[in-house]
Formats: structure tokens, C-alpha cells, sequence
């Protein structure tokens, strides 16, 4: 997998990584159990620090998409795949709009389960 960040671009470095790594794993260009570059190779490739690297990472994992292990690197979890990426995916939009008009998490959950 090639990923490219845009340094120009308002999204941040770590998480133009980590909608690479979801919209691989939606498309099937990640299949679960797949190793992820290391994240020293990868910030090397990317020109980026580690940190931003492993910070996508970080996120990817608090969503269930991939797993990490000190030492043994990132891979898709076996569970990860296409429906429940693009739900997160979703979630992590409906999250961005909601904190622009000033919703809460209660107006939120509120409107998710009216839906």
C-alpha cells in the first residue's frame, strides 16, 4: 500500500494517515490480519516524525481498526472490516459537525437514537 500525505492541506499529518489506512481496509486493499509499515519506515518514507505516525496508529487502534504491539508493529484486526470502517468513518464525521454547531454528546446520542 502507498500512502501520501499533503502538507499543505488543514487535515493533520497523523490523521491523513490514518484515513489512508480505513479507506484501504474499506476498499480491501487491507485485508484483516495484514501487517501495517513500521512506523519508523513508514515517517522515513512519508518524511514525517514518527510520532505522527504513531499517533495515527494510536487512533486507528482506540477504533478497533488495527492492533499494536510494542515490537511486533500494526496490523488489521481480524474483526476489521469494510461495514464497520465506514461506520467509524461516519461517526468520526457526524462528531466533527456536531462539536461546529456546538452540540453536546447527550444532543448527540439523543439524535442517533431518534434516528
Amino acid at each position: 500500500m502507498l500512502f501520501r500525505v499533503d502538507t499543505a492541506s488543514s487535515v493533520s499529518l497523523a490523521d491523513q494517515i490514518a484515513v489512508q489506512v480505513r479507506a484501504a481496509v474499506v476498499s480491501g486493499d487491507l485485508a484483516p490480519g495484514e501487517r501495517l509499515p513500521a512506523a519508523r519506515d513508514l515517517a522515513r518514507a512519508l518524511k514525517v516524525n514518527m510520532h505522527t505516525v504513531l499517533r495515527a496508529y494510536a487512533r486507528l487502534r482506540d477504533e478497533g481498526v488495527i492492533e499494536m504491539r510494542q515490537g511486533r508493529g500494526a496490523w488489521v484486526r481480524p474483526e476489521a472490516n469494510a461495514a464497520m470502517v465506514r461506520v467509524i468513518e461516519l461517526a468520526a464525521q457526524l462528531a466533527a459537525e456536531a462539536r461546529k454547531l456546538g452540540l453536546s454528546l447527550q444532543d448527540i446520542s439523543r439524535l442517533l437514537e431518534q434516528a
